[in-house]
């Protein structure tokens, strides 16, 4: 069996750059240890796999990152719409339905002149809790940063699929990293599955694995947990666009476009949006062998 897959460069006009991501538009029957051995074989941070469904332009998707499936994820849902519409042709605006294992999402994308842009609907943040000021300090250090870091904002659960604790910092990103062997364990304990370090002044966010081995380049489900955070916390005004980089410290510098749409205190909708570059184009020219788990 081949299987036929595209890599693309999302958050990124320009290949190279960006986070990069295999896009398998023609899944056949794989299994989900199938797709993870897809996946580490071919070292992207993550990779999705679409089926059709019987709805027009609607997909099943499952994502996988280097470890395991994921439920939810951004930049991957943005550059497989952006590989359907170029497999679909036309220059005009196109309108897509993901169905992801625990939600559906829509995402609509727009050929311009060298690349395309794609723009996720995230759909209603969950703000769910928020560190006790007695553990601020406890977050900081797994991060190799002193409390006094951390900006007079709280470090807050929020979810649009995933939940990531927003770890708000004035400055000081070239200093982080993950420190802890128990960073998991750690954020479980405040009902988060990640943490992405923001500086509140720069609109600029580092993420890694909960391990802290690799950082990610552009981590678009977080980013709008952030835009939510920020508008609810009036950072940034609700209704208008900004702009969030990361990247910068992985040589890949990214731009994720994020709008939270509604009111501070009732955020309908965060939309997350960017860039996708078609690098390259490849085939499988077999699949791993199915195991006896799915």
């Amino acid at each position: 069996m081949s299987l036929e897959y595209r890599h693309v460069d999302v958050f990124a006009a320009e290949p190279f750059t960006g986070n990069s991501l295999a896009v398998f538009p023609d899944r056949p029957d794989l299994t989900g240890a199938q797709m993870l051995a897809v996946t580490q074989e071919l070292r992207h941070f993550e990779t999705i796999f679409l089926r059709p469904t019987d709805a027009p332009d609607a997909f099943e998707a499952r994502v996988f990152d280097l470890i395991e499936e994921l439920d939810f994820a951004g930049h991957p849902i943005l550059g497989a719409a952006a590989v359907l519409h170029e497999r679909a042709g036309g220059a005009g605006t196109r309108e897509w339905r993901f169905r992801l294992p625990r939600k559906t999402v829509q995402v609509t994308t727009r050929h311009t002149e060298g690349h395309f842009q794609a723009a996720l609907d995230q759909g209603r943040p969950e703000f769910l809790g928020t560190v006790p000021p007695d553990g601020r300090a406890e977050i900081a250090e797994a991060l190799r940063l002193p409390s006094g870091a951390l900006a007079d904002l709280p470090l807050e659960v929020v979810s649009t699929g995933l939940r990531y604790l927003v770890v708000p910092v004035r400055g000081r990103l070239v200093e982080a990293r993950i420190v802890r062997q128990d960073f998991a364990d750690l954020l479980a304990r405040h009902g988060a599955q990640f943490a992405y370090l923001l500086d509140v002044d720069g609109l600029e966010g580092r993420h890694w694995n909960n391990d802290g081995v690799m950082e990610d380049v552009a981590t678009g489900s977080a980013a709008g947990c952030v835009g939510a955070y920020l508008a609810r916390h009036g950072v940034v005004p609700a209704g208008r666009e900004f702009i969030l980089r990361q990247g910068r410290f992985t040589g890949r510098p990214s731009r994720i476009g994020v709008l939270p749409e509604g009111s501070p205190d009732d955020l309908e909708n965060i939309r997350v949006s960017g860039a996708v570059a078609m690098t390259a184009r490849g085939t499988l020219d077999a699949v791993p062998a199915k195991t006896e788990e799915s």
